[in-house]
């Protein structure tokens, strides 16, 4: 009679464990459906609703990739060519001009520039961004041949004083040691920020010419602060629209644009 009633009971209870249990499953597919639709992943789903409004999904892995390159190219063939023999390609022009520490605020400021233009940029159409970054990927690596095939150098003057100016400038005659001057990557990365918005129409026309003469105030400082020599101005700008060109008339971009496409599936699930 106990085993009877047992059972029963227990022949009462399955339909509804059953149920329960298709109830979860049916909640987890509707949860799942509702994250593939806002993003797939859990960090997805909170990226869009934070960093997102700011920095597209489609576009933040490789804008990042950007930096890590420059930076990884920039600080390892400096690390690579320590030893090696550098070069001075210095020229009387060169040496007929002042020294003016205070334009290192101009020298400095134009990393919060790189970074609002980058941005801006990569809110642009995705197409238009690969071509960009595509680009850019590629003005690093043909800075990384020259930093290797042609070490350059030269001789910094000495900083007097204690203003704000003058301590800067040793900070930054301390951090970035006197190689890797040819081509400029100051100017290079502040003209990309120019070029990337110039036929932009959405973008207004004071801010690309703002842009415009302050990566001009930019080729100006590095010459003043005497962190570069007239010829890596030219070379910088020359590889940018170099650069800048072989990745918007070519079809390269493409393969960057599906190989992140991939990346931001694993990261951010698929749209």
């Amino acid at each position: 009679m106990v085993r009877m009633m047992a059972a029963n009971r227990i022949a009462r209870i399955m339909p509804a464990g059953i149920m329960m249990i298709i109830g979860i499953r049916k909640i987890k597919d509707m949860r799942d459906k509702k994250e593939s639709k806002t993003g797939g992943t859990r960090f997805g789903i909170w990226y869009e609703k934070s960093v997102g409004k700011l920095i597209p999904k489609q576009t933040v892995v490789s804008l990042i990739s950007c930096f890590v390159l420059n930076s990884a190219i920039y600080t390892g063939t400096q690390l690579l060519m320590k030893n090696a023999k550098h070069y001075d390609l210095s020229t009387k022009f060169d040496k007929s001009l002042p020294f003016v520490k205070e334009w290192i605020y101009i020298y400095l400021i134009c990393f919060a520039f790189w970074a609002v233009n980058y941005i801006m940029i990569s809110r642009t159409e995705r197409e238009h961004w690969y071509k960009f970054a595509t680009g850019d990927y590629l003005s690093r690596l043909i800075c990384g041949v020259f930093f290797i095939l042609l070490p350059t150098t030269n001789v910094r003057p000495e900083i007097t004083g204690n203003g704000l100016s003058s301590i800067l400038m040793r900070f930054v005659y301390t951090a970035d040691p006197a190689s890797n001057l040819f081509p400029s990557i100051h100017c290079l990365v502040s003209w990309m920020c120019f070029i990337g918005i110039r036929k932009q129409k959405h973008i207004p026309v004071w801010y690309k010419v703002f842009s415009a003469v302050f990566a001009v105030l930019v080729f100006a400082s590095t010459q003043f602060t005497k962190q570069h020599y007239i010829i890596d101005v030219f070379a910088g700008a020359a590889i940018a629209e170099l650069s800048y060109f072989i990745g918007t008339h070519t079809n390269f971009y493409k393969k960057i644009w599906r190989f992140f496409d991939k990346v931001n599936n694993v990261v951010f699930g698929r749209d």
